[in-house]
């Protein structure tokens, strides 16, 4: 089995380099994540012939390429950021490194940015909120708390506290990219099936049959509307409100709803945010659309008055569970404890979902494949 060099940002948010033995990159980068270490580089180890190999293209780099910040960037940032904060670099140098040394070239160009409005004047939080598609509501809201506190702990607080956000968003999003690899694989393959045999039946001046060539106007069509109505607001909220009442797909978005809620609101609260405010940033950061205007309608009733945990009944996408331990929370004075248990309990259901997912769906999709193939042999 050969041995690659890697060079990862550690859980304190180090640099850190070494080798590890495995059977692929992808495997060792794997093996880092689950090690709770950050890849940036991975290359091959020195051939038996003495040779070193061709450095291969690491995840990092082709994130610089691609102009995108992603959350692994996101958290990478602010692991750095959070240790040379422990160690008193001021802000505007951090900036100045992260600037010079970070691969992703959006990133770079938006650290040099902040720097110059902070030197013209802002504070960091302020700076960030210019940034929205990057550093959302949560984690300007914790900045900010960290900034006007009086103790300069409470900043370097507030980054560790934005680590265990990012890090349980992180591994929320990987167990659903998980979920949807294989289906995406076969769905793709289902796609290009049909069309190769459409373009066989042309090529040799096959008279295609009424169904298929019905079939084939419907799908074209259907991926026209599809698309256009896709990216209007009233098509995303009657797409993510599907998907939550698909089987398995939207127990899974709901529960990983339920997880993010229980450790942002558990983590808010802790640190004075009143429970509006924490709703309203948790409305502002989701996803899915329909979720995000079930949170806002939470809001509403909350003006009005009322307990929280009466108050998330009337929600349509929380679950009983979760709300009658919020209820017992709040009753015995043990919220933060309850709001704890909730988020370990949907992120076990969510990692054995993601498994159910993946042994149901590989049936369906071959058999769906095996449909196609004989609906152009009739």
């Amino acid at each position: 089995m050969p041995n690659f060099t890697y060079h990862a940002i550690n859980k304190q948010g180090e640099q850190v380099k070494g080798t590890i033995e495995s059977e692929s990159v992808e495997v060792a980068s794997n093996l880092l994540k689950e090690q709770g270490m950050i890849p940036t580089k991975i290359e091959d180890s020195l051939k038996i012939s003495g040779q070193e190999s061709t450095p291969i293209a690491t995840l990092s780099q082709k994130k610089g390429n691609t102009m995108r910040v992603t959350t692994a960037d996101l958290l990478l940032f602010t692991k750095q950021f959070k240790a040379m904060l422990q160690n008193g670099v001021p802000i505007l140098k951090i900036l100045d490194v992260m600037e010079k040394n970070y691969i992703n070239k959006k990133f770079k160009k938006i650290c040099a940015q902040m720097a110059r409005e902070i030197r013209e004047g802002a504070r960091l939080y302020e700076a960030m909120r210019k940034y929205p598609k990057v550093f959302n509501e949560l984690f300007c809201s914790m900045v900010e708390y960290g900034e006007n506190e009086e103790n300069d702990d409470d900043l370097f607080g507030a980054f560790e506290i934005l680590i265990v956000i990012i890090e349980n968003e992180y591994k929320v999003k990987s167990n659903i990219k998980i979920a949807f690899q294989y289906p995406a694989f076969v769905s793709i393959a289902l796609i290009s099936t049909f069309f190769v045999l459409l373009t066989i039946f042309k090529s040799q001046n096959f008279a295609l049959p009424v169904s298929t060539g019905s079939l084939c106007l419907i799908t074209i069509f259907g991926l026209l509307f599809f698309f256009i109505f896709y990216f209007t607001n009233k098509g995303r909220l009657v797409r993510d409100t599907f998907f939550l009442k698909i089987p398995i797909l939207g127990s899974m978005l709901k529960k990983a709803n339920m997880s993010r809620f229980a450790i942002i609101y558990e983590i808010l609260s802790a640190k004075g945010f009143y429970f509006l405010k924490t709703m309203k940033i948790i409305s502002g950061i989701s996803e899915n659309s329909a979720i995000s205007k079930d949170f806002e309608n939470i809001c509403y009733k909350f003006e009005e008055g009322g307990k929280v945990a009466e108050i998330l009944k009337t929600s349509k996408f929380f679950t009983s569970i979760a709300t009658n331990m919020i209820a017992i929370g709040e009753e015995s004075d043990s919220l933060y404890e309850m709001l704890q248990i909730i988020s370990k309990y949907y992120d076990y259901e969510l990692e054995y979902l993601v498994k159910t997912m993946i042994v149901v769906i590989t049936p369906i999709l071959t058999i769906g494949l095996a449909a196609i193939i004989g609906f152009f042999a009739l």
